[in-house]
């Protein structure tokens, strides 16, 4: 019946798929512009039901951020560059001063949907940057330019991806049991996906692997999320409680940790969902090699430390309710932070599409610093 629901939802949308290697042989792109309109997987829904979201204003794009409608730091960036033409879609019949300010006040607002991921503002900026080089042509040519360079950034993404993946890959063996944390596929980017992208090559490449899931409370997005993703690909997959991680790594059932990123800093502390710190501990405790596989936009240069990133705090009500049924007491004080710090001295490397990063991070990431700033002379 889904998969009934799914072919029919494609064909009305005219939404693309990619043929996958997995029994399911479909994987659903997590993105989608077409005809003014912003359609956006519903990861809200998933694995029950697979349904698009409509965002056709900035505010349907601000509220699909914030309540997580999409959500990884790749996804976010690429849907708040929509969100940024959608805006200027809006307002395009404005005077050029209020055009330009009623752009830049729906940037701002967009850009405060989650204060964490450093790809969303990295969007916002690459927009505002052709919005302001382009003010004083012709409105219909500044609106052309705009979704242009979103659908550079989306494009950008997927390539990104695939390039990340192939430079991982390099670190997968055969037969090697991998651990990971959150979502970091195909539903956290515009497609392909950052750590399980290289979970998703190695597997694609042949090698014999066997993928351990954490369920990653409180949102689930491993259990809802990246199972749902690894099942449709006929990937190996096991999946666990958070908390058993470390009896797996007692063990020795686990070989290789990959998890994703919403921000690293110069140094190479880097800001992941909550749980990461603690599975960084347990990887340098048992003596496992512990990866990060994020996109350069993810690096934040002009933050030193972990200690500068603004942590978001999220309800307590995802913390006391599963799908509507309160699980704790009333009135319970809840701790609900979205993201933890993992120091960079726990860091194996940092996997990019410009290559691997090898402690010492700090160093390595001032020369990929540095090698941007050339090519964008």
């Amino acid at each position: 019946m889904v998969a009934i629901s799914f072919y029919l939802y494609y064909n009305i949308y005219n939404l693309e798929i990619e043929i996958g290697k997995g029994e399911n042989k479909i994987r659903h792109k997590s993105i989608k512009f077409d005809d003014s309109t912003l359609y956006l997987l519903d990861q809200r829904k998933l694995p029950g039901e697979i349904e698009y979201f409509k965002a056709s204003t900035f505010r349907d794009v601000e509220y699909a951020i914030i309540e997580m409608v999409v959500r990884g730091a790749p996804a976010i960036g690429a849907t708040a560059a929509y969100g940024v033409y959608l805006a200027a879609l809006e307002y395009k019949d404005l005077p050029d001063h209020d055009f330009y300010k009623q752009v830049l006040k729906s940037d701002k607002i967009l850009a405060d949907t989650r204060p964490t991921a450093v790809n969303l503002v990295w969007a916002i900026n690459r927009m505002e940057w052709v919005l302001e080089n382009n003010i004083e042509i012709g409105r219909e040519t500044i609106l052309s330019s705009l979704l242009e360079e979103a659908n550079n950034i989306a494009d950008e993404d997927i390539e990104i991806n695939r390039q990340m993946a192939k430079n991982g890959n390099e670190i997968v063996n055969n037969n090697t049991k991998i651990l990971t944390h959150c979502n970091t596929g195909s539903l956290a980017t515009v497609d392909y996906g950052t750590a399980l992208g290289v979970i998703r090559m190695a597997h694609q490449s042949g090698k014999n692997i066997r993928v351990y899931v954490d369920e990653t409370r409180p949102r689930l997005q491993g259990a809802r999320l990246t199972a749902f993703e690894l099942v449709e690909e006929g990937i190996p997959a096991v999946l666990i409680v958070d908390s058993a991680a470390a009896t797996l790594m007692r063990k020795k059932e686990i070989d290789l940790v990959l998890v994703g990123a919403d921000r690293i800093t110069a140094n190479g502390d880097t800001a992941n969902k909550i749980g990461t710190y603690m599975l960084s501990e347990l990887a340098v405790r048992f003596n496992i090699p512990f990866y990060i596989v994020a996109p350069v936009s993810t690096i934040d240069f002009s933050i030193n430390t972990g200690e500068e990133i603004e942590i978001e705090q999220r309800s307590s009500r995802e913390v006391t309710h599963i799908d509507g049924s309160e699980i704790a007491p009333r009135n319970m004080k809840v701790y609900n932070p979205a993201f933890d710090i993992t120091p960079a001295e726990n860091i194996t490397g940092i996997i990019t599409e410009e290559g691997i990063i090898k402690p010492p991070l700090a160093r390595g990431l001032a020369n990929l610093s540095t090698k941007k700033q050339k090519e964008t002379e």
